[in-house]
């Protein structure tokens, strides 16, 4: 090779088969990994987990008797992690999985963590598994995820970020039931909206009681006008489902306020005429299917992709965002059918594209028709993060049940909570309100407002976690 000539990039094994065939053998034992931690793989690897469990639950700490196996090493929807050694001997693990019966509700639950006596020490093998449930769990969409600790482990725990919540006795001997935090929903809040408030101080043009709304009453007239923007990554490698989603956001904005529909202004940004034709295809159907027609615009080609709508819409009696009050309680009126988006699994639910016409402006009058005291439609800050926003424009704390959120099954709860819902309205008003008549929406209380901030989620043991702690856009009460 000479001097001159790039280095080629190496693939992952490369480096310690060079390393091998030149004789390095000290280097090689130093980039070595003393063990590595994954998925249990079949029936041998789950047999030397138990039986490591059996050694130091049953044997070493006497804390059962014969096994210490239960009905959650049957459930079909348990996980185990193993920790193996160089020479691939499980040498600990840990198992983790929902911890309710039914469906998954994002509440899950690690125990049994194990590691063979002569594994202990400073090789870090529980603190590595505790660190991978963690992220297996969080991948699996939980919102909540508990452990019972021995009362001797829990520093151990607290070094690793978990909270302790309170003193339990498990198995006769004292534990510390530990939670790990799962900020998924602040964050995304947090990346959504939290520069609003401060951004936007300077234009304190809102009219009164619809600060933070999804749409702006026109003063003077029942006129309620709304924008929104797609995001140009999305317009330059989707430009139809863009140009579709440019209409479904928006008249998602006025179905919020309780407008009906009058028509829309579309600005577009296209590298070409083919690019621009794709976008105004998507945004022409989309236009059709909602009742919304396409008032006029401006295009402009030869620049980057970029996509904003404006709509427009009628009410004399606007809904606003911040209508709720403590002791009112939160509905969830969703469409739940369809699936994920092709390339926005997790994060967009699509069911708009699959619906009729009339289907889609029977739940967009939904909340005309049913006037309720609050309204906000489900944006980018997720389901969650949303009825933060409703929460704080309302002078709010928001509780939300999670067990009773409408959710398709295909949807795991932390991916449900935070994703952008192709049709979902959030409603605050009185206990015992009617629900909305939202066609093949479906619709549930799942909550209510309280004295207070932020959002707490809600669980089937009385528990709440937080999911917001504070404001959401910091633009505060309407």
């Amino acid at each position: 090779m000479y001097l001159d000539e790039p280095v080629p990039a190496l693939v992952p094994g490369e480096a310690a088969d060079i390393l091998a065939l030149l004789g390095d053998r000290s280097t090689l034992a130093r980039r070595s990994p003393a063990f590595r931690v994954g998925e249990a793989e079949g029936p041998a690897d789950m047999r030397a987990y138990h039986g490591l469990r059996r050694e130091a639950f049953v044997a070493e700490q006497r804390l059962f008797t014969g096994h210490d196996l239960d009905d959650r090493d049957t459930d079909a929807r348990t996980r185990v992690l193993v920790a193996r050694d160089a020479a691939g001997t499980v040498v600990g693990g840990v198992r983790l999985g929902p911890a309710a019966e039914g469906p998954d509700i994002g509440w899950w639950q690690g125990g049994r963590l194990v590691v063979a006596r002569a594994a202990r020490g400073p090789a870090g093998i529980g603190a590595a598994l505790v660190r991978a449930a963690c992220a297996r769990a969080e991948a699996e969409g939980a919102l909540r995820f508990d452990a019972t600790v021995q009362s001797r482990n829990a520093p151990l725990f607290l070094r690793l970020g978990w909270q302790r919540v309170r003193d339990v006795t498990v198995a006769g001997a004292p534990h510390v039931l530990m939670r790990w935090p799962i900020g998924r929903i602040a964050a995304q809040a947090t990346a959504a909206k939290a520069a609003l408030g401060p951004l936007l101080a300077p234009l304190t043009t809102a009219s009164p009681g619809f600060v933070g709304d999804d749409g702006a009453p026109v003063p003077g007239t029942e006129v309620i006008a709304a924008c929104d923007a797609i995001v140009p990554s999305m317009v330059e490698r989707d430009p139809a489902w863009a140009g579709w989603c440019a209409v479904l956001v928006n008249a998602n904005d006025l179905a919020a306020m309780g407008a009906a529909p009058l028509g829309l202004l579309d600005a577009l940004g296209a590298p070409d005429a083919a690019h621009a034709a794709r976008v105004l295809d998507g945004l022409r159907r989309a236009a059709q299917a909602y009742g919304l027609p396409v008032l006029g615009g401006h295009a402009q080609l030869g620049v980057p992709a970029a996509l904003s709508v404006t709509a427009l819409g009628r009410t004399p009696r606007p809904v606003p965002g911040g209508g709720g009050r403590p002791g009112h309680a939160v509905r969830l009126t969703a469409d739940l059918g369809g699936g994920w988006r092709p390339g926005y699994r997790g994060v967009q639910w699509d069911s708009t594209s699959r619906r009729s016409g009339e289907e889609l402006r029977a739940m967009t009058g939904a909340v005309a028709a049913a006037a309720p005291a609050a309204a906000k439609d489900v944006s980018m800050a997720g389901a969650a993060g949303t009825l933060g926003m409703l929460a704080e424009a309302s002078g709010c704390r928001a509780l939300l049940d999670v067990a009773a959120v409408p959710r398709p099954k295909e949807a795991a709860m932390g991916d449900w909570l935070t994703c952008f819902p192709g049709y979902a309205m959030l409603t605050a008003d009185e206990p015992g309100a009617p629900p909305p008549a939202a066609g093949p929406a479906t619709s549930a209380v799942c909550g209510e407002l309280a004295e207070g901030e932020g959002v707490g989620l809600r669980w089937p043991d009385g528990d709440i976690t937080e999911a917001v702690p504070s404001t959401v856009t910091g633009m505060g009460a309407a």
